[in-house]
């Protein structure tokens, strides 16, 4: 039961709770911007991204030492383009001659004499009918080897660049240069045919 002077229910502590003006409180701080990230990436992934100096010692790796002059020139040397001409001559030979003997093997002709079809061949000239492939075969990839890895040396030189071009120049000027000696047309086409090949292998390792 209410009396008559009580107040209603309620009233009491909507009077407690005086507004923050009149208490003199600062107001709340606004709400932060909303987080753009268009800017954000422009720092990640722009122009005005900062390049960072990966020092092994600070991931707690071994730092490397300054290199000697042994070094660098041992490094110009591996680099510069007889080197790699003569690298390229030593692989070619090696993986011709292998390739020759390969093929050696699986040819049914080797070793037969053309002049007597019907006579049967010996152990030893059909080993000395793959050692001659073989060997022929290593010469002329490692001839192309070195024609390729130097003339690529030289183009990749001269342009100052190292893309898929540098090799589709090379083997065009290599099969044209190989090609030529049959003629015209076939230096065309060793032109074509060896720039698509090395344009495919290129693709092919990047």
């Amino acid at each position: 039961r209410r009396g008559r002077g009580a107040e209603p229910r309620g009233t009491r502590a909507v009077m407690a709770a005086p507004p923050p003006s009149a208490t003199g409180d600062p107001s709340p701080p606004p709400p932060p911007p909303p987080l753009q990230y268009s800017v954000l990436l422009e720092h990640l992934v722009g122009d005005k991204r900062r390049p960072r100096a990966w020092d092994p010692a600070v991931f707690g790796g071994i730092p490397c030492p300054p290199k000697s002059e042994e070094q660098k020139m041992v490094e110009r040397v591996m680099e510069s383009c007889p080197f790699k001409a003569a690298l390229a001559c030593v692989g070619g030979f090696v993986l011709g001659g292998a390739f020759g003997i390969f093929t050696a093997g699986i040819d049914t002709n080797v070793g037969f004499d053309p002049k007597d079809p019907y006579r049967t061949p010996t152990a030893k000239e059909v080993l000395k009918d793959m050692g001659q492939r073989g060997i022929s075969y290593a010469k002329n990839f490692a001839i192309v080897g070195a024609m390729f890895s130097c003339t690529e040396c030289v183009v990749e030189s001269y342009r100052g660049k190292s893309d898929w071009k540098n090799s589709v120049i090379s083997g065009c000027i290599t099969g044209g240069a190989i090609g030529f000696r049959a003629g015209l047309k076939a230096g065309v086409i060793g032109c074509g045919g060896f720039a698509a090949f090395s344009a495919a292998v290129d693709y092919y390792l990047r």
